[in-house]
């Protein structure tokens, strides 16, 4: 931690049966390690594998039920 005890780099927060939240400075990239554009510092991630936006969430998690 910092001496103004902010936490470095990225926090994930997951949600309860929808997206994981990145928040923080982070860097996406795809298996082969392309880099991917988040294009801000806060970014929902699918977790439910529907979304047509992946990696991102679109919110498809709730239209299929997901649990998590």
């Amino acid at each position: 931690m910092q001496a103004d005890d902010e936490p470095t780099g990225a926090t994930i927060t997951p949600y309860e049966d929808g997206p994981l939240l990145v928040r923080g400075d982070f860097t996406l990239v795809t298996p082969d390690g392309q880099p991917i554009d988040a294009r801000r510092r806060t970014v929902a991630l699918c977790r439910c594998g529907k979304s047509a936006l992946k990696p991102f969430c679109d919110g498809t998690h709730k239209a299929v039920n997901f649990r998590g």
